[in-house]
């Protein structure tokens, strides 16, 4: 099941704004301030909705005033549009006050012209015999009441596999991942393997590359023989269990035979590492969105790490990626491209594929970062 569109209402700076035929990778850029960081956030939120409930979502981003857009009192609304197989799929989901308390007061799931679900404030209906209807018996549908009016609808009935859409779709969201790769916490590696992924802030970097060392070494040798490519002076990496049961990475040098500790690889180096580790899991996350990738990351590298997303994407993940890079732009293809601007104070998006200069201007052979670096993308300023 893949994100084919998202329309945000009243969420920080998106006060209206809709992305409609969504590639696999996406890419997306704009000026500071622009709304890349808050676009990844609604779907952090729908994600975090899931998991816990609407209220703990609001929670951990400061409260409701701290979420709405600037101005308005109505409430917050996503609608993803996803197709799966050929199906598509919307789930519509709005969150507001009730006595200053956040509450459900939408939740709708539609299978193409069939509302699965209908929810408000912890009541409403579902369809009961999905795969009886959609077999062509008559729909049935079932009264349901959630524990309170904050918890999701998709969380509750989505762990009953009778109800099969909710239920993979509750499965999808709850596994969507946000990156933003922290060179501190990944150099001291201060956590333990945790699900065998590697972490937001890739603080478990040492303990996922064991894993992968131990349990899947061709994957390990193919992320190697890449960092050999890349970095002419790479020569090893070693994940070693040390006598208190921690787990370090020695890193060798074409150049010296002694191995030495993350604290003395550079930024780079160890950030390709993680994101090459990242990208050959063998468990993908159905939504990766990853922040900057550029940073700390040589421009000649850019290139091979968009391929790498595209790869990524290719072996069944879907990949978000926003930049500031015109180096990783100019390896994108224009359906992949989309640039956010900010008008009275409000974000909206645009897609690269749906300006007729630039998709001549690609097809003649320009690169999209030199197009972005000329200004051919209106109000997606490199600043």
């Amino acid at each position: 099941m893949k994100i084919q569109r998202i329309r945000i209402k009243g969420f920080k700076v998106f006060k209206e704004a809709e992305i409609q035929n969504l590639s696999n990778p996406s890419v997306f850029l704009g000026a500071n301030g622009s709304g890349k960081s808050s676009l990844f956030d609604a779907l952090s939120f729908l994600s975090d909705a899931v998991k816990e409930d609407a209220a703990s979502a609001v929670s951990r981003r400061g409260g409701f005033k701290e979420i709405v857009s600037k101005g308005q009192t109505d409430d917050i609304t996503f609608e993803i549009g996803f197709q799966n197989h050929d199906t598509n799929v919307t789930y519509t989901l709005s969150v507001g006050l009730d006595k200053n308390h956040p509450v459900v007061k939408k939740e709708v799931l539609r299978a193409d012209a069939c509302e699965l679900m209908n929810f408000n404030k912890g009541e409403g209906i579902a369809v009961s015999n999905e795969e009886e209807y959609e077999a062509g018996k008559p729909k049935k549908t079932e009264e349901q009441l959630l524990d309170a009016p904050d918890i999701l609808a998709l969380k509750g009935l989505g762990q009953f596999r009778r109800f099969k859409t909710a239920s993979s779709l509750r499965k999808l969201l709850e596994k969507w991942h946000v990156l933003d790769f922290d060179i501190h916490e990944v150099r001291l590696t201060r956590r333990s393997l945790a699900d065998g992924h590697l972490t937001s802030t890739g603080d478990n970097l040492a303990y996922v590359a064991q894993y992968i060392y131990q349990n899947h070494p061709a994957i390990f040798d193919e992320i190697l023989g890449k960092m050999r490519k890349q970095i002419p002076e790479f020569s090893d990496i070693e994940p070693v269990e040390t006598v208190d049961r921690r787990v370090i990475l020695q890193f060798k040098d074409r150049k010296f035979g002694t191995p030495f500790p993350p604290r003395h690889v550079s930024d780079g180096t160890l950030k390709l590492f993680a994101y090459l580790l990242l990208l050959h899991d063998p468990r993908p996350y159905p939504l990766l969105c990853v922040e900057e990738p550029e940073n700390h990351l040589h421009p000649d590298l850019l290139p091979e790490l968009a391929e790498e997303f595209r790869e990524y994407a290719n072996r069944g993940g879907q990949v978000f990626v926003s930049t500031h890079s015109p180096e990783f732009v100019n390896a994108l293809k224009v359906e992949e491209l989309s640039w956010l601007t900010r008008k009275e104070g409000f974000s909206k998006v645009s897609h690269a594929e749906d300006d007729p200069v630039i998709r001549a201007l690609c097809e003649a052979g320009d690169p999209l970062g030199a197009l972005w670096t000329q200004n051919y993308l209106k109000g997606g300023g490199i600043r």
